[in-house]
């Protein structure tokens, strides 16, 4: 399934059955009781027959319209607009100085256009961060009319969210709801810009919540059969009362009854420090992942266990290094909550604080071990980017005249990690011990499996690996069909393999 970034349109059929239904107990009640016989009177022209409209029908018709009137005055029109070269067709190359405006200021592009909705009085809007990106400038068009220039106060792309403001008076402000009160199979209704058609209402149920998305970052969404198409991305989703529940962000394909939104109460806590700081801190443990039942392959190493989400990796300086985490671990549960697949994790630890003291539930080499990990901030990628020590690849100079060892029967060059071969590849390391990769036949099972120059393997089949000979002899003596899940130090991580002779 293909999933797009959007904005929104409508639902036909979602009443028809129930509407029919009432209408015909409707219609029965009315039949009025027989009567006894009366003297004849003469014929009348026949008149048309008149539907009865039931009550529970116009009722429902009148909250439907109630819910535009509420919501629809707060909604507004973003068009986010950056300068770029607007293209021509037969332009020669360099003329692009003639499309420049009297002023010398470029043109600009076509501009994005996209949904929002404001949320507090002095003119905060909250919308989706893809209509605004990259934007240098954004007009924001309200229903009575009125326009205005909007400056970013935050954008998060982690969560797709962003908030603009505006300055003005008498702004129409948007009641927030509860979307963890949201039950599936309750009205949904949609309103944003879809195909650049402002103000389209649609209406639908509430199909699911707590959709793990695999583009998600962790994050939850509301599903919606009400109509969503290009346009309505940072609309809101309202319930019955005209409250907004959640901000649609995705749809699967064009109008297939497959819409996403992002929870209001998500969207809360985000739009909070991206008002307050521009940016938000989420908290972190500092390891990659990777579901078992999302991987047969790598469930054939985990005997017993179905699901639970694989340790693929442990950053240095990361909070869980220190709590004794390994790479191979599987976490089954975070405070006693089981989780399956790898969006279970990220969900549980981004609803945790910073700081915030949390117990995994391991399996470990087929026993059950309890750990105790402190979450930690999530550093800037940027930062991380620029301070991560680099790892000096290039040998030692004497190495290129000494003996390279030949590989073994999966490809690999071994070397015991000791001070000296260390200082050959370059590798900074407190810890002794291990095997350490000096090379790795192009094509080879080692290849394939994602084993590089310079790992060093600590572990494997479950057993130490203090040198060469260990880990040779391990080799030797497990089933080459099966495979064997190796641990390894690279560089600033510590991760595994699985090497499949």
């Amino acid at each position: 399934m293909s999933l797009e970034r959007v904005t929104f349109p409508s639902m036909k059929h979602v009443l028809f059955a129930t509407g029919l239904a009432v209408t015909m107990a409707s219609l029965q009640s009315q039949t009025p009781a027989p009567q006894p016989a009366q003297p004849a009177q003469p014929a009348q022209p026949a008149q048309p027959a008149q539907p009865a409209v039931p009550g529970a029908m116009r009722q429902l018709n009148a909250s439907f319209a109630g819910v535009f009137e509420k919501i629809s005055p707060s909604v507004v029109v973003i068009e986010a607009s950056r300068a770029g070269t607007v293209s021509v067709p037969g332009l020669p190359r360099g003329l692009e100085f003639f499309l420049q405006r009297p002023d010398g200021s470029p043109v600009l592009d076509q501009p994005n256009i996209g949904s929002g909705f404001v949320f507090q009085p002095d003119g905060h809007i909250l919308t989706n961060f893809h209509v605004i990106e990259g934007a240098e400038k954004i007009v924001v068009r309200l229903k009575d009319g009125r326009k205005f220039d909007a400056t970013v106060k935050g954008g998060d792309e982690r969560s797709d969210l962003a908030v603009i403001k505006i300055d003005g008076n008498d702004l129409p402000v948007a009641e927030l709801g509860d979307s963890d009160a949201v039950k599936v199979g309750e009205f949904a209704f949609a309103i944003g810009t879809p195909m650049d058609l402002p103000y389209t209402f649609t209406v639908g149920v509430v199909s699911a919540k707590g959709r793990n998305l695999q583009i998600g970052n962790g994050y939850d969404f509301i599903q919606t059969d009400a109509s969503i198409n290009p346009g309505n991305s940072g609309g809101p989703l309202c319930d019955i009362d005209g409250r907004v529940v959640g901000i649609n962000a995705l749809i699967s394909g064009t109008n297939r009854g497959l819409g996403f939104s992002i929870p209001i109460n998500t969207a809360k806590a985000i739009a909070a420090q991206l008002m307050e700081r521009g940016r938000v801190s989420r908290p972190w443990l500092g390891i990659s992942i990777a579901g078992l039942e999302e991987s047969e392959y790598l469930q054939q190493f985990f005997p017993g266990l179905s699901k639970g989400v694989v340790v693929k990796g442990i950053e240095t300086g990361a909070p869980a290094e220190s709590s004794g985490l390994r790479a191979g671990d599987v976490i089954i549960k975070v405070d006693g909550r089981e989780v399956a697949v790898a969006g279970d994790l990220q969900h549980e630890i981004l609803g945790k604080n910073i700081g915030q003291k949390v117990e995994l539930d391991i399996w470990r080499s087929g026993n059950l071990v309890k750990l105790a990990v402190m979450t930690g901030e999530q550093p800037d990628p940027i930062m991380r980017a620029s301070t991560r020590p680099r790892r000096n690849r290039q040998q030692h100079p004497d190495a290129a005249r000494q003996p390279v060892p030949q590989p073994s029967s999966p490809g690999l060059s071994l070397k015991d990690a000791d001070q000296e071969a260390l200082r050959e590849f370059g590798i900074r390391r407190q810890a002794s011990g291990g095997a350490l990769v000096s090379g790795v036949e192009p094509g080879s099972p080692a290849a394939v499996s994602g084993i590089e120059k310079g790992d060093i393997i600590t572990e494997a089949g479950g057993r130490p690996v203090q040198g060469k000979n260990d880990l040779e002899e391990i080799l030797k003596s497990l089933d080459p069909d099966r495979g064997v899940l190796l641990l390894l130090e690279r560089g600033n991580r510590r991760t595994f393999a699985i090497l499949k002779p």
